[in-house]
């Protein structure tokens, strides 16, 4: 459950992330409300995992989540520009999720 929790807790970052992209300064209202409520449902996912996981673990994994997502987003929906080393960065930050998980 602690680990589902983390997982959901990384998604809503990827939430937050692309909806404060789309929230233009905060000017438009639905992408506004979006993002604040995927901060709070992130937290408040990220604060479930905490109680059983390591915060040194659950944290890197977290923002691995949120990192790995919001950059596979950003090249995939606003068609961000990319290369190889984009892609293998990416990667490593995959890799680096797994192996944390792996290893706890």
């Amino acid at each position: 459950m602690y680990w589902l929790s983390l997982f959901v807790a990384g998604i809503f970052e990827i939430v937050w992330a692309v909806g404060l992209k789309l929230t233009d300064g905060f000017s438009k209202i639905l992408p506004s409300v979006v993002t604040v409520a995927g901060i709070v449902a992130s937290f408040f996912f990220l604060s479930i995992a905490l109680k059983k996981l390591p915060l040194s673990i659950a944290y890197a994994i977290w923002t691995g989540i949120g990192t790995a997502g919001t950059v596979l987003f950003g090249i995939f929906y606003f068609h961000e520009p990319t290369d190889l080393a984009h892609i293998i960065c990416v990667g490593l930050i995959l890799c680096g999720i797994i192996g944390l998980r792996i290893l706890s």
